[in-house]
């Protein structure tokens, strides 16, 4: 028998490495930002074994590893995430019942994400590409006519633009060549094999999105927003626009995109410097296309800022002066432009209550409480954490 916490040795110490890294980061943090990182952390050594221990090559499983207690890579916080590892030379059957969410996408890509770079996608589309029968039933089979690599990830997002109408469908993964052979007896040495990849997802999980936004958004200027272009290491179908914001209680960003015809599923979010969501279920930290306010000239006006001024799209920073923004257009039919992307205007935050512009959104305490609280049913109808 093993010797008494022989087997969890390294994750304990991958759990201390981990935390040394949220006290120290490339950043500078306040109090509340570091007992935001130390929540980071937990839901991070929780999504660790999670993917350790559920991953399985010869009977493989859908996982749901991100969401509102385990946030990772600003997280959309309007996607059910769902992940599984990949065998090469093995074939797959997808099936599923589409539900009436805005969009169901698919993804594989050939390793994940590191400090260093990121994985190439061996795979994109969404379910417009799929047979899809009148009672939502479909099925997928995939296998080595893809070139999949050992290792290969299937990514799948279910992502909701009303989260108080639409219903999430179902979604069933199996890998052919090995249906109806039972799954190995566990021991010892694959158990503590699995305890050491899930140190290896820990750490290298925090360092990583330390290094993404480096690439991708902190190069922009402060209080931008950049062009629509294709995600990087993202979905064929989908283009964001990234930035980051720095802001005093005394001022605003206003931002502008037009109401985009060729997206059925548009948002906006801001983020802290973890480079995640921050508490979407409880906070107006994102919005979606039917959850925001249009212009009559077919826009949307949004402000983001850390006091609330009393309007339908603010976008609340929950305290943080500092932070990421993103939008994301879903689904597209066409490619997107500069025309179909944000304008920002940095503005004084006493200035915003005698914009006209924004008279059509002014909402009262009540109002926007009951916001909140269609927030977090529809979070609970999600029934995924």
């Amino acid at each position: 028998m093993s010797a008494a916490g022989e087997a969890t040795a390294g994750f304990q110490a991958a759990i201390a490495e981990a935390e040394a890294l949220i006290r120290n980061p490339p950043f500078e943090i306040t109090e509340q930002e570091l007992a935001e990182g130390l929540d980071y952390l937990g839901g991070s050594i929780r999504s660790a074994i999670q993917m350790a221990f559920d991953y399985d090559l010869e009977h493989p499983v859908l996982i749901n590893p991100t969401h509102q207690y385990s946030r990772q890579g600003l997280d959309n916080p309007d996607a059910i995430y769902f992940n599984a590892y990949l065998d090469a030379g093995a074939s797959y059957l997808l099936t599923g019942r589409r539900g009436t969410t805005t969009d169901l996408s698919f993804q594989i890509m050939d390793g994940g994400y590191t400090a260093d770079d990121h994985p190439e996608t061996v795979t994109a589309f969404d379910d417009r590409e799929l047979d899809i029968a009148e009672d939502g039933s479909f099925e997928w089979r995939f296998g080595p006519e893809l070139g999949i690599k050992k290792g290969a990830t299937l990514i799948i997002r279910e992502v909701y633009s009303d989260w108080t109408t639409e219903e999430r469908g179902t979604l069933r993964l199996q890998r052919l060549d090995t249906a109806g052979q039972p799954r190995r007896l566990l021991e010892v040495d694959r158990i503590a094999k699995r305890y050491a990849v899930a140190s290896k997802l820990l750490t290298g999980r925090i360092q990583t999105w330390f290094a993404f936004p480096q690439w991708f958004t902190y190069p922009e200027p402060v209080n931008t927003l950049t062009v629509p272009k294709s995600t990087p290491g993202g979905l064929a179908s989908q283009f964001s626009s990234l930035g980051h914001y720095a802001l005093t209680d005394d001022q605003a960003l206003v931002v502008r995109v037009p109401v985009c015809d060729a997206a059925p599923y548009q948002a906006i979010q801001v983020g802290s410097k973890w480079y995640v969501s921050t508490d979407y279920e409880h906070y107006q930290s994102s919005l979606t296309g039917a959850q925001s306010v249009a212009d009559a000239d077919g826009n949307f006006t949004y402000v983001v800022s850390t006091r609330n001024p009393g309007i339908a799209n603010w976008l609340d920073t929950t305290g943080h002066e500092a932070g990421v923004m993103m939008l994301r257009w879903q689904r597209v039919a066409r490619d997107l432009t500069a025309a179909d992307g944000p304008q920002v205007e940095l503005v004084d935050f006493d200035s915003l209550a005698s914009r006209t512009d924004l008279d059509h959104q002014r909402v009262t305490p009540e109002q926007y409480a009951a916001r909140i609280e269609a927030r977090q049913v529809g979070i609970a109808r999600r029934m995924i954490s």
